[in-house]
């Protein structure tokens, strides 16, 4: 996580500072943002991200940069900084942890029947519990349909 200073605004006794920041993560994905400032106070003022972000990745995203952000900017730090932390060494990411093999293939079948019988797109209901791309998303289920999960998508003669 890198975090640079934009620009300053002070008036009367207060100021406030706009920072860029930037998230890379391993696998390639990466989030860039700028953020207020002010006093212990932190607002996301703007927010672009490889693959995007879900609605949940972006609740989680304000506690992730709050820490080193206020450290950054001057500003008071809480129990956050310890997040951030996390963040700064790669280990936390915008993606819920999948289980391995023959879990995940059975957890992805049961999101897309789930979806399936509320009368809801499937496929986007892989994309949004996963976080992934829907190429990926498409993989995971052709996955737990070889696996014997899901019915096949044609009859075999």
């Amino acid at each position: 996580m890198s975090v640079r200073r934009a620009w300053e605004v002070r008036e009367n006794d207060t100021a406030t500072t706009w920072c860029d920041v930037r998230l890379s993560f391993a696998d390639g994905a990466g989030v860039d943002l700028l953020a207020a400032v002010c006093g212990a106070c932190v607002r996301v003022e703007d927010v672009r991200a490889r693959p995007a972000l879900s609605l949940d990745d972006l609740a989680v995203l304000a506690d992730w940069i709050e820490g080193p952000l206020l450290e950054a900017c001057g500003g008071a730090t809480g129990a956050a900084g310890a997040v951030g932390g996390d963040v700064s060494a790669g280990k936390r990411h915008a993606r819920p942890a999948l289980p391995r093999g023959a879990e995940s293939r059975r957890w992805v079948a049961g999101e897309y029947l789930a979806a399936q019988w509320a009368g809801r797109d499937p496929v986007l209901a892989v994309m949004s519990a996963t976080g992934h791309s829907r190429r990926r998303s498409l993989s995971l289920i052709a996955g737990a349909r070889d696996a014997g999960f899901l019915t096949p998508r044609h009859i075999r003669r």
